[in-house]
């Protein structure tokens, strides 16, 4: 029997929404365990991942924390399906936001501000916040197939609030990024802490070799706007924020300082590489802090790459660089 994707997409975002929140979460949280004892969905590479940034761990308190971070990451698809039924007020009660002194500064001048992303919290909650309580929100989605479930998704983030380009081969979706960012006082955040292809930037994160998407340095480079890490993570609601909320869950999203554009220690202007090594910098350690956030089911750590993958990916690749990932 095949899966229809689309049609289980339809029917979970649909059936989600109309669903009691804290029914919704009992579900999704039950979900979430059995995935994990059955070491499914990713499960062990998740552990994989985990392992590099908690070395420490014995493998008990590594299984705890695999455990924590499909519940987390159950509970980003559970607080997405029900977004749309979600008042302004509940959505500013949902988020706590650090750091963002800097970033609602430029965005008054009238410039754009580069935020450079990983697969932590929720980020579709931080961006219909951010639509709605700093300015524009721009962001690219990787073109999924089947054309249905894009379709759904690219439908769901525009009725947020914001303005998504289409990552397609070809598309020229860097040039629309850079004219966004230009021509409007826009946050441009970008998940950018994996990326598999031949433009895909080699870096140290948390003391091993991984690749990551060179879009948010490339963009800063290009333009001369700020780039700032940002890290989403969950909190526990309590008392009138719970309240007003309508839920125990929230997030906190911290906008870390911006990345120095300053010269190395030999005089040079920085590229695209080590404008990207210090923004990892940045938020691995907001990784490390917070790993049960870190949503990265999948390798990206170059120990657990396939070579062969990567020859592919370089022999097929056009001269367009990558700009972020999205789903």
């Amino acid at each position: 029997m095949r899966l229809d994707v689309a049609k289980v997409f339809s029917l979970a975002s649909s059936g989600v929404r109309h669903l009691p929140e804290p029914v919704a979460r009992g579900l999704f949280s039950l979900v979430a365990d059995v995935v994990w004892a059955l070491r499914a969905g990713g499960v062990d590479q998740l552990e994989r991942n985990l392992a590099r940034v908690r070395p420490g761990l014995d493998r008990r308190a590594l299984r705890r924390l695999s455990r924590r971070g499909m519940r987390a990451y159950l509970r980003y698809y559970c607080e997405a399906f029900q977004l749309p039924r979600l008042s302004e007020g509940q959505v500013r009660a949902r988020v706590r936001a650090i750091g963002d002194g800097a970033v609602r500064e430029t965005l008054a001048s009238g410039r754009s501000v580069v935020c450079a992303l990983g697969h932590n919290g929720n980020w579709d909650l931080a961006g219909a916040w951010g639509a709605k309580n700093l300015g524009s929100v721009v962001t690219v989605a990787e073109h999924l197939e089947p054309e249905e479930v894009f379709q759904g998704f690219l439908d769901f983030r525009t009725a947020l609030g914001m303005t998504i380009i289409p990552f397609d081969k070809g598309s020229g979706v860097f040039r629309q990024l850079i004219r966004h960012a230009r021509t409007s006082a826009s946050m441009v955040p970008l998940l950018a802490d994996r990326d598999l292809t031949a433009t895909g930037v080699e870096v140290d994160l948390l003391g091993h070799r991984a690749r990551v998407a060179p879009g948010p340095a490339a963009l800063a480079l290009a333009t001369g706007l700020p780039l700032h890490p940002t890290m989403i993570r969950h909190e526990r609601l309590t008392g009138a924020r719970r309240r007003a909320a309508g839920s125990r869950w929230g997030i906190v999203i911290e906008f870390l300082p911006r990345v120095d554009r300053g010269t190395d220690d030999g005089g040079a202007a920085p590229d695209v590489a080590t404008l990207t090594q210090r923004w990892v910098d940045a938020l691995g350690a907001r990784i490390r802090e917070h790993p049960a956030d870190w949503h990265m089911l999948q390798p990206v750590f170059l120990a657990d790459l396939d070579p062969d993958r990567l020859a592919r990916a370089s022999a097929s690749a056009g001269p367009e660089g990558r700009a972020g990932e999205g789903h």
